[in-house]
């Protein structure tokens, strides 16, 4: 405590942590100032991410979106574990120290890397990675047609005629002036300003 460089460090994070509490209570304060007032059933009402928060609140939901997050959490967080590994098993000093620190750090990753490996198989065989069970089932109807009927017409041949030849044809066939423009359905007044 006798270095005064070392209250100056000191004195400079209290400034820095000063300053950013000032900007946030001025940013608050200042959309506090000048925000409307002007209150509704809308705008009091609960945001519930886009939904209507209408009726009971004890309602069943499917809780996958939320394994799923759980399980998107669980491993990004174990996997930032491995940076700090990363950089500790490359420092030249320990395993000049002893030959056996780089085998043992191998070891030790390749273990929980196989513990995270062991936890995907188990929740991707468990099937809680999958959005939608499907079930997958044929439609059966019961009609009073014969399947005869159906191969019959599926095995038909249709001739398909040139689109421009058919528009040629619909111009040629009909002129121009039997077609009449439809009438606007509604027409706007406008009032004028007074």
């Amino acid at each position: 405590m006798d270095d005064p460089a070392q209250l100056s460090e000191y004195g400079k994070i209290l400034i820095i942590l000063l300053v950013g509490a000032l900007l946030v209570c001025a940013t608050i304060f200042l959309a506090r100032l000048i925000s409307p007032k002007k209150n509704n059933p809308i705008k009091s009402g609960t945001y519930e991410c886009g939904e209507e928060p209408i009726g009971s609140s004890w309602v069943q939901f499917n809780p996958r979106f939320y394994v799923i997050a759980l399980v998107f959490l669980l491993f990004d967080v174990e996997l930032i574990f491995i940076f700090p590994w990363a950089t500790v098993f490359g420092q030249s000093d320990y395993i000049a120290a002893d030959g056996r620190w780089g085998w043992f750090t191998l070891v030790e990753m390749a273990m929980f890397i196989g513990i995270l490996v062991l936890g995907l198989v188990f929740v991707w065989k468990k099937g809680d990675l999958e959005w939608v069970k499907p079930q997958v089932s044929l439609p059966k109807v019961r009609v009073g047609i014969p399947q005869s009927a159906y191969d019959a017409l599926n095995k038909m041949e249709y001739a398909v005629k040139d689109l421009a030849q058919a528009d040629a044809e619909l111009n040629t066939s009909v002129g121009e002036e039997m077609i009449a423009r439809p009438k606007a359905a509604f027409k706007p007044r406008f009032k004028k300003p007074e």
